[in-house]
């Protein structure tokens, strides 16, 4: 089961961006219109063109454009602004909002995939942080409607131009978890395209271990067509707004078990927050507790200030290098096993 979250814990990419205020009305043609994934522009992240995602932490290197694999990333709520007569999804050619994305999720987290394969992150008309908490259920129903039929639009198109059979690693974080595992489900669950499927890496909402019917959790860190997820908090804290309990997928990230044992921190190879330019090593530990993931407020620059006991923000920066080495093994033993 795929749950919403209150707005308080939507992506903010720890001690990053500004406020910046989207003022871009929607028409209802365009929000209704389906979205040409033909045209680059309509993606964040493409191998075609050289973007955010092709960064790599503390180096001047790009991400290597010859791999055998993809990663189809989708990307977490970013269109959040506060103000009157805000659409409910915003214009696929907001460039404020669009320049938001590309530094933000794209640049702190779609990167963490790109040893892995060749990423594609689509941009969507995402449905507004408001979406998640309103009571206004039915226009919030048509906001996600309309959000998951544009990441659908372009996996088909993905699937269409650029597959060519390939192995492909699904990641997503928060609404883009929203999305991403309805389409796993659609696409890849019982289906002979589920065995080109690597991982899916669904970050930052709480998926339940059964929720596939044919795909079941990882519990190694070499598994092969499974699911990986987990939700942060401070170690020791308890949400009440929140589902929990056993049925909750939640992977430990620094094991990629998803049994109850402790990981320490020295185990964690590194974690990336406001400077992009540094990787900070032995930070953060682990730990599955009741469907959520525990962590002790890790130490860097400016630390203080990050008081809230929800880690939701950080769910990949914490893990970032971990992450980063583990699509990459994971693609190797594919390959591996078609060779």
């Amino acid at each position: 089961m795929i749950r919403n979250i209150p707005s308080y814990a939507s992506i903010l990419l720890l001690l990053t961006s500004s406020h910046i205020v989207c003022q871009v009305n929607t028409s209802k043609k365009e929000t209704l219109s389906e979205i040409d994934y033909g045209n680059l522009t309509h993606w964040a992240a493409h191998p075609d063109k050289r973007d955010n995602a092709d960064l790599i932490p503390g180096s001047d290197a790009l991400a290597q454009d010859k791999l055998e694999a993809d990663v189809f990333f989708i990307h977490p709520t970013i269109y959040k602004e506060k103000g009157k007569n805000l659409p409910w999804n915003p214009n696929i050619k907001d460039s404020v909002l669009n320049t938001q994305v590309d530094n933000s999720t794209i640049k702190f987290q779609a990167s963490a995939f790109n040893a892995a394969g060749r990423v594609f992150a689509p941009r969507y008309r995402q449905a507004h942080l408001r979406s998640f908490h309103t009571d206004d259920k039915a226009s919030a129903k048509k906001a996600f409607a309309i959000a998951y039929a544009d990441v659908k639009n372009a996996f088909e198109h993905y699937l269409k131009y650029y597959n060519n059979g390939r192995p492909v690693i699904i990641a997503s974080h928060s609404q883009g978890t929203t999305h991403a595992a309805p389409l796993i489900k659609e696409f890849f669950d019982g289906t002979p395209l589920q065995q080109q499927l690597v991982a899916a890496y669904l970050i930052g909402m709480p998926v339940t271990k059964e929720y596939f019917k044919t795909i079941w959790p990882c519990e190694s860190a070499d598994g092969l067509n499974c699911t990986i997820s987990w939700r942060t908090f401070k170690q020791g804290y308890i949400p009440d707004d929140r589902p929990l309990g056993d049925s909750i997928l939640v992977t430990n990230p620094l094991s990629w078990k998803i049994d109850t044992t402790y990981v320490a921190k020295t185990k964690n190879k590194g974690a990336v927050f406001r400077d992009f330019d540094k990787v900070l090593p032995r930070r953060v530990d682990a730990q599955v507790h009741n469907g959520i993931l525990w962590a002790n407020k890790p130490r860097f620059p400016w630390s203080f200030l990050l008081r809230r006991k929800n880690y939701h923000i950080a769910d990949i920066n914490f893990y970032y290098v971990n992450i980063r080495e583990n699509a990459k093994l994971r693609v190797e033993k594919w390959l591996e096993a078609r060779n």
